[in-house]
């Protein structure tokens, strides 16, 4: 029976887990990969199929898809 709870509905859109942008400085050869995020901190993530210096998209520290080098840009509001 589908809800008719509007933020239930609005919740079932957004993907669990948080997805985040990070650059792969290792891969150690045993499934794993070492990442670095934009304020240099250091995670261990699952999955070797993005090349090291090239930037993955993960979620829930798994890697999901290898993504372009594009510029970024920061502003201050």
């Amino acid at each position: 029976m589908a809800t008719t709870n509007i933020w239930q509905q609005f919740k079932s859109l957004i993907p669990e887990g948080g997805r985040t942008i990070v650059t792969i400085t290792l891969n150690s050869g045993d499934g794993t990969s070492t990442a670095t995020f934009r304020d240099g901190t250091v995670i261990r993530v699952q999955g070797e199929s993005v090349p090291a210096g090239n930037n993955a998209l993960i979620q829930d520290r798994v890697v999901k898809a290898e993504l372009p080098a594009l510029a970024t840009y920061e502003a201050e509001v």
